[in-house]
């Protein structure tokens, strides 16, 4: 075999994975056909939402949470302390939708490190249904949202879930966290959903409460993660994690560079440390792995680089623009730009992933591996 044939052949799998999973991509998380009705009957859905802190889309979140046009469900927002200045906000939506069956629950069961787990916990006690919904603060419930949920469940269904696209950046950095978010995570994520390999993410964890009547929420606390602990439970019990389709929308307004880089950290050392043996290849899924090995195909083959080189730069983001304007995801001259960023720093992040477990998470100092111990700010 010549070097020209053994970089044709890493090229030709990496280029193949790049649209094969595009192509998955954009068939699931092409924009819905129209809003579903509920079922009839509907089950009761308990709509949990743990906060903290105002973010820029705060008032419209938590408003959304209250329009759901289902015929049957409670929301129970959920924050660690009475003096956070979101607690104001949940008070005028739930006193703007008065008819709406809605508690603000306040204070910590520490069932584990996990500050996120220790304010959902005392949701999941309160709960008055059966059908248990986590979802993020930042998450912005479309009116059916619940019923999304419940027509991706089958009976083999464990739980299930989405990731969370980004929508409505403002500036360079919220086009960066796109670019991460949209294009390249939740690409993935529906990939190997659609392989039957699917995963569980925090932004929406759907679930009945019987998949933990052993142990009760406390068992989300054996992992760092509480969707990672979800998943591992899921699949101990022979059952699936599903995604929605199409996934849901995350406003993000204005983001800060480093702060999009300090959660990429984080959620890369999470998932090195829990799926350790699935996070090994990611090293390989950017750009600069495929133009490498094109570079020395063409080489090796007598042609000329640079070429080979634009033709693979052109198709690979053109694919990703695409998907983009197929699911009604942001696109922009920024996005470009920030995703080739992305893609120059994907090695760095996969390198700062297995250098440390450190990370900062709802104002605690975490550490990814086991045991991980937890310590004030």
């Amino acid at each position: 075999m010549t070097i020209a044939d053994f970089g044709a052949g890493i090229a030709a799998i990496l280029v193949t994975a790049q649209f094969v999973t595009l192509a998955l991509a954009a068939w699931r998380c092409r924009a819905a056909a129209g809003q579903l009705a509920a079922p009839n009957p509907a089950p009761g859905v308990t709509l949990v939402r743990p906060l903290r802190g105002v973010e820029s889309h705060s008032v419209e979140t938590l408003n959304a949470s209250l329009r759901l046009d289902y015929p049957l469900y409670e929301v129970l927002f959920c924050v660690a302390e009475a003096s956070d200045p979101v607690v104001p906000l949940v008070r005028a939506a739930m006193a703007a939708h008065p008819l709406v069956d809605a508690r603000l629950l306040i204070g910590v069961d520490r069932i584990g490190a996990n500050p996120k787990l220790n304010n959902m916990a005392k949701g999941w006690r309160e709960a008055k249904y059966d059908w248990i919904c986590f979802a993020d603060s930042n998450l912005l419930a479309p009116p059916d949202y619940l019923q999304r949920l419940l027509a991706t469940w089958r009976p083999d269904t464990g739980a299930v879930s989405a990731p969370p696209i980004g929508t409505e950046p403002i500036g360079f950095w919220g086009a960066f966290e796109c670019a991460f978010l949209n294009t390249f995570e939740a690409r993935w994520q529906y990939a190997v959903d659609t392989f039957g390999f699917g995963f569980c993410q925090g932004k929406t964890l759907f679930l009945q409460r019987s998949l933990l009547r052993e142990r009760g929420i406390a068992a989300l606390a054996d992992e760092p993660a509480e969707d990672a602990a979800l998943t591992r439970i899921v699949r101990a019990k022979g059952l699936d994690a599903r995604l929605v389709s199409p996934p849901f929308p995350q406003p993000l307004g204005a983001r800060k560079g480093r702060e999009v880089w300090s959660r990429q950290v984080r959620w890369a050392r999470l998932r090195r440390a829990t799926f350790p043996l699935l996070y090994a290849p990611e090293i390989v899924i950017g750009f600069v792995p495929a133009a490498i090995a094109v570079a020395v195909a063409a080489y090796g083959a007598g042609w000329s680089v640079a070429p080979s080189l634009l033709g693979l730069f052109v198709a690979w983001y053109g694919g990703e623009a695409l998907l983009a304007a197929v699911a009604g995801w942001p696109l922009s001259f920024n996005l470009l730009v920030a995703s080739v960023l992305r893609d120059l720093l994907l090695p760095a992040l996969w390198c700062a992933a297995w250098s440390g477990d450190d990370f900062t998470w709802h104002g605690a100092r975490l550490t990814a591996s086991e045991p991980f111990e937890i310590e004030a700010r």
